[in-house]
């Protein structure tokens, strides 16, 4: 199994400064693999970082994380003490290895320190997740970690065909939330695919009034999906004057190209 190293994750941050403050930010997850199988190794490399995914750069600063786990056949595993801090750009970012241990879905979450912005002059607190099926037990993967904000996938998050459509229901305090923004994001590894303009960045869609949204995936490899809402409560800023915070709801899927020959069905006989 191919490992993601925090270097190719985060390949070419450091040389992409010239990023613009509107540009989303998203706390990247990625694991080495979203599936392991029988004769995989059973360890999954974490890679964790806040970017911007699209354009590679750069790297925020990352305070040290208030909770990092997984949900596994409805138990929490608590799983702080794998972080392993690192430095990329002089930033701050994370990496963990995390052995599996029992057959089934695992859903990877952490909850990050909040970020101050100084730009809009708000914290940014991204509860972020993914799913890792181990041993084909594809059991589990829907099930709600109770984030306080969170994106419950309605479609199986793991073996998807590039042009598969995903769909989601944003939760806050386990509630829908009707036409919430919900920020799409590419993760652009060695910033190979190019953009018209700026718009094509991040895409912009918003839930329904049933809180669901979808999303069409055009290209192969790691998308965020970030749902953002703004939070009840204000945290004094650094020199202590209350200041909004943003609250985002992530998850990370793999869309991954269909490739081969086509396989024809068998041609029925006549009785």
């Amino acid at each position: 199994m191919k490992e993601l190293s925090l270097v190719m994750v985060l390949s070419a941050l450091t040389a992409t400064l010239a990023v613009k403050s509107a540009s989303a930010h998203f706390l990247v997850f990625l694991p080495s693999s979203d599936v392991v199988q029988s004769g995989d190794p059973r360890t999954v490399n974490m890679a964790v970082a806040f970017t911007h995914p699209m354009q590679q750069g750069p790297v925020m600063e990352m305070g040290t994380p208030r909770r990092f786990g997984a949900m596994v056949q409805g138990q929490t595993v608590d799983l702080r003490g794998a972080l392993q801090p690192e430095k990329v750009g002089g930033k701050t970012v994370y990496r963990a290895s995390v052995k599996l241990q029992r057959p089934g879905d695992y859903v990877l979450f952490i909850e990050p320190a909040p970020y101050w912005e100084l730009a809009e002059e708000k914290w940014i607190i991204h509860y972020t997740k993914v799913v890792v099926d181990f041993m084909g037990a594809e059991t589990g993967w829907d099930q709600r970690v109770g984030l306080p904000v969170e994106i419950e996938p309605l479609v199986r998050p793991y073996g998807l065909w590039t042009g598969n459509t995903f769909r989601g229901i944003v939760l806050h305090n386990d509630q829908p939330v009707p036409f919430a923004t919900v920020e799409v994001e590419y993760h652009n590894e060695g910033g190979r695919v190019a953009t018209p303009n700026d718009t094509f960045i991040t895409q912009v869609i918003k839930t329904d009034a049933a809180g669901v949204f979808s999303y069409s995936i055009p290209r192969a490899g790691w998308w965020g999906f970030a749902a953002l809402i703004d939070g009840d409560e204000k945290i004094p800023d650094p020199e202590g004057k209350p200041a909004s915070v943003e609250l985002g709801g992530l998850i990370w899927v793999k869309a991954v190209d269909m490739e081969g020959p086509v396989i024809r069905p068998a041609r029925i006989r006549a009785e």
